[in-house]
C-alpha cells in the first residue's frame, strides 16, 4: 500500500528528498526508495534518471550514488541574510518603487525579495495593493505595512530551509492568477542558461509565478550574474526585467543587455 505522504508528494519534492537521502548515505538502492516513498521501482528509476541528468547523483546498478563534486550546497535563509545585505536593500528599494496603487504583486522567497517586502512596508502612499507570496517570513514582514496591503499566502508544503511553501497546493493558487508584477529570486542568471536555482521544488513555483505575471522581474545580487545552477527556471526572454546591484561586473551586465535583457543596475 502507498504511503499517505507519497500519494500527495509532487515529483519535484520527492526528488529533492531522494537527493537528500542519497547525499546523506552516499548510496541508496532502488528498492529502499520504493519502500520509503511508496512508489514503484519504475517511478524510482525515472526519478533517479532525472537526478542523474541534472548531474546531482550518479546512477549505478541497483540504485544511485552521491555526486558531490561541483554541487553548490543550498544555504539557509539565515545563512544568506548577511551576504550583500546593503546591496540587497538597494535592489529591494528599486523593486518596491515599481509598485503602484491598485497593483497585484507576487513576491518570491529569498533574502533579496525579503528586502523588497521591507521596502514596501516603509511606503505610506500605496492603496489597494494585493501581495501574493509563498514565503512565510515575507508575509510576516508585510504585517507591519503602513500602506493598504492585502497579503495572500499560497499554502503548500513547508521547506524549513527557506521558510517557503511549495507544492502541493502552491500552484493551485498561482495557476488561477493573472498579476501585474512578480518579483523572482534566483541563484544564477546567465546568458546561455537563463535564470537558474539550486533546489527543485522552489524552481517549479518560480516558473508558475513568472507565468502568472504581466511583468516578471528577477532580482539578483551582482555575484549571481554569470552563475548557473541545478534547475532552469526561465529563459531570459521570459522575464521582463532584471534588477541587480553595484557589485555586478560590467562585462556580465553588458552580455545580458546584448542578449536583449532589460537590466536595471542600482548603485
Amino acid at each position: 500500500m502507498l504511503n499517505e505522504e507519497a500519494v500527495i508528494l509532487p515529483a519535484s519534492v520527492r526528488r529533492e528528498r531522494m537527493l537528500e537521502m542519497i547525499t546523506d548515505r552516499q548510496f541508496v538502492r532502488v528498492a529502499e526508495l520504493s519502500d520509503v516513498f511508496g512508489i514503484s521501482g519504475v517511478t524510482v528509476r525515472a526519478d533517479l534518471d532525472a537526478l542523474d541528468s541534472s548531474n546531482v547523483v550518479r546512477r549505478v546498478r541497483g540504485g544511485a550514488m552521491a555526486r558531490t563534486q561541483g554541487i553548490n550546497p543550498e544555504q539557509s535563509f539565515e545563512e544568506s541574510l548577511g551576504a550583500s545585505s546593503a546591496e540587497k536593500a538597494l535592489i529591494g528599494q528599486a523593486a518596491a518603487a515599481l509598485v503602484t496603487s491598485g497593483m497585484s504583486v507576487v513576491i518570491d522567497v529569498g533574502t533579496t525579495t525579503a528586502a523588497i517586502a521591507r521596502a514596501l512596508v516603509a511606503r505610506t502612499d500605496l492603496e489597494q495593493v494585493t501581495v501574493i507570496t509563498n514565503g512565510l517570513n515575507i508575509a510576516l514582514e508585510l504585517e507591519g505595512a503602513k500602506s493598504d496591503l492585502t497579503v495572500i499566502v499560497t499554502g503548500g508544503t513547508l521547506r524549513r530551509l527557506q521558510h517557503s511553501l511549495v507544492d502541493p497546493m502552491a500552484t493551485i493558487l498561482l495557476e488561477r492568477l493573472h498579476t501585474d508584477l512578480a518579483f523572482i529570486g534566483c541563484n544564477g542568471v546567465d546568458v546561455l542558461h537563463g535564470v537558474t536555482n539550486i533546489n527543485l521544488p522552489e524552481a517549479e513555483i518560480k516558473r508558475r509565478m513568472i507565468a502568472s505575471a504581466e511583468r516578471p522581474v528577477v532580482v539578483a545580487a551582482g555575484s549571481k550574474l554569470g552563475q548557473t545552477h541545478l534547475v532552469r527556471v526561465a529563459d531570459l526572454a521570459e522575464i521582463g526585467s532584471l534588477i541587480t546591484g553595484p557589485s555586478a561586473r560590467a562585462d556580465a551586465v553588458a552580455k545580458l543587455r546584448r542578449a536583449g535583457t532589460d537590466v536595471i543596475q542600482v548603485t
